[in-house]
């Protein structure tokens, strides 16, 4: 539209250049953008982008371009440019002022020069030594300190030999170039420092949110590294199931926004844990609160085991001289019977109290009929069962360590975790944070918590975290009720959960399919527990 007047084509693509500087999420890509856009409207050959360092007293070399010698260095090539920052002051304080980009740093000026090696006022025996050793030939410079909307300078953008376009014959950098670079260096650092705020903000919000699994970590060490882990085997199937191209999850795309949403949700997951009482969370016996009450049972048994021999010896001493060496013997073979059926029982009662994936008909069988048959007397001198109630209850838990009160204060903490999350003033991008956290203790066929939703009522994005949660507490190392399974082993066991409707079968055929498990196996679980797994196996089950 522009095209038959120069300056205002080069305006018109001055203010496309600013558009499109701040939209630009990654800090490298907006670093080189910057370079890249200063060359093109003013026809540099070779420019460089310093950045100020966090001190304020160096300037960083953080882009460096030059076309005529194929030079790209920093910003998104992944090429290290091995130069030394350039100080703004020498040993003694004073400043730098030698060097043509401290120069324009410190004294916030734009530099022009027409030719380097005519301009006696700035030391550029560097850029001579770099012109030797490439053939090249740096003439004009314009160099433009970048300051922020707080006029404070967080960079130099500096452009080497202005080329005219017709000729290609380098000359210096006109007055028009120079307005129209300071213009875009002025654009340039807000967003640069727009972009350096928001992922500060970002930062500071993730450390945040690393406090809160801190502050759980410290509650209880078994539940800071599923804070962790969950996130990182969430994304991991969800980048899985973004690359897949067919199927029900064809549509499922997911954008840098999208990964950042979900990547805050699987690190809030269980935040409501906080208010979990640290007893519950740490269970790792049936018998255990603030202590493992298998102790008393422990002490009763030997109090048993010690009036049993109480009997004989008063037994004895009610005989006198009547008693024979024969009516001895029956005595302490009846004490050998006795204590031998009490370790037998105590035996049996440490061992069920480690809870475990399933208890036995029989085995709660047995407890019921300890406490009914099994006496001794308290402190008080009362006879009691040697099994209270709330012991008998416990013992018997069909699965895990926690009755059913305490796992209801256990599921109370996703409860908790939505509240909580809903009470944040979320931004758009991250508003659907409290969904996606909330939902990975709810089933597919509508039996899960806290809301019951079924597959239909949920996000893909809850849905995946469902079974990242799930994978990670199966093969978890670190719980205090059970060891990690194997692969095997979890495998089969998520494999009947896709199929009995506890989580999405077709996100678990792309788990098995792309073999997210052993992606996240072999940084996260130990050698042993890493064994084959049978792919089509598990896909046959859920099909």
């Amino acid at each position: 539209m522009n095209s038959s007047n120069p300056l205002l084509h080069r305006l018109d693509q001055l203010n496309r250049i600013g558009v499109g500087l701040s939209r630009e999420r990654n800090i490298n890509r907006l670093l080189e953008d910057i370079l890249l856009a200063a060359k093109g409207i003013t026809g540099a050959d070779g420019g460089t982008l310093y950045r100020m360092d966090d001190s304020g007293s160096h300037l960083r070399f953080e882009i460096m371009h030059t076309n005529s010698l194929g030079l790209a260095l920093g910003g998104t090539t992944g090429k290290r440019i091995d130069l030394p920052d350039l100080p703004l002051r020498n040993a003694a304080g004073e400043p730098n002022l030698n060097l043509v980009a401290a120069y324009a740093a410190l004294k916030e000026e734009t530099v022009n020069i027409a030719d380097a090696y005519d301009e006696a006022g700035f030391d550029f025996s560097g850029t001579r030594r770099f012109d030797a050793q490439t053939g090249y030939r740096s003439r004009s410079f314009l160099t433009v300190p970048m300051k922020n909307h707080e006029e404070q300078v967080i960079g130099v953008l500096q452009l080497i030999n202005a080329t005219n376009l017709l000729t290609g014959e380098v000359t210096r950098f006109s007055a028009e170039d120079q307005h129209l670079v300071e213009s875009l260096a002025s654009q340039a650092a807000i967003a640069l420092t727009n972009r350096q705020l928001i992922d500060q903000l970002e930062q500071l919000f993730e450390s945040f949110i690393g406090l809160i699994n801190l502050a759980i970590d410290e509650k209880s060490h078994y539940t800071g590294g599923h804070c962790q882990r969950v996130p990182v085997l969430t994304m991991l199937l969800a980048e899985a199931v973004n690359a897949t191209r067919e199927g029900p999850l064809a549509d499922f795309h997911m954008s840098e926004k999208d990964r950042y949403e979900l990547k805050i949700a699987g690190l809030l997951h269980d935040c409501g844990k906080v208010t979990t009482p640290v007893h519950v969370v740490d269970k790792a016996t049936k018998l255990e609160t603030l202590f493992d009450r298998i102790h008393l049972i422990d002490t009763r048994y030997e109090v048993l085991k010690r009036d049993a021999e109480i009997r004989l010896l008063r037994a004895q001493l009610a005989s006198g001289e009547a008693f024979d060496t024969a009516a001895e013997h029956a005595l302490a073979q009846q004490l050998a019977a006795s204590t031998a059926e009490l370790d037998a029982e105590r035996d049996f009662l440490r061992r069920i109290n480690t809870g475990g994936e399933a208890m036995r008909e029989e085995d709660q069988q047995q407890v019921r009929d300890i406490a009914a048959g099994r006496r001794w007397r308290d402190p008080t001198g009362e006879e009691q069962s040697a099994l209270s109630e709330d012991e008998v209850a416990n013992l018997s838990i069909r699965a895990g360590t926690l009755n059913a009160e305490e796992r209801e204060i256990i599921n109370h903490h996703i409860v908790a975790t939505i509240r909580m999350l809903e009470q944040l003033p979320w931004p758009k991008h991250l508003r659907k944070v409290p969904e996606y956290a909330g939902g990975h203790h709810e089933r597919m066929d509508g039996k899960g918590y806290p809301k019951g939703l079924t597959r239909e009522q949920m996000s893909v994005q809850a849905r995946i975290m469902g079974i990242a949660d799930i994978f990670e507490a199966l093969t978890a190392r670190d719980r205090p009720y059970k060891p990690g399974l194997k692969l095997s082993k979890a495998m089969e066991i998520m494999a009947n959960f896709a199929r009995g409707g506890h989580i999405d079968p077709d996100l678990f055929a792309v788990f098995v399919q792309q073999e997210v498990y052993l992606q996240y196996a072999q940084t996260h679980l130990a050698s042993e527990q890493i064994d084959p797994v049978d792919n089509a196996a598990l896909l046959a089950a859920i099909n």
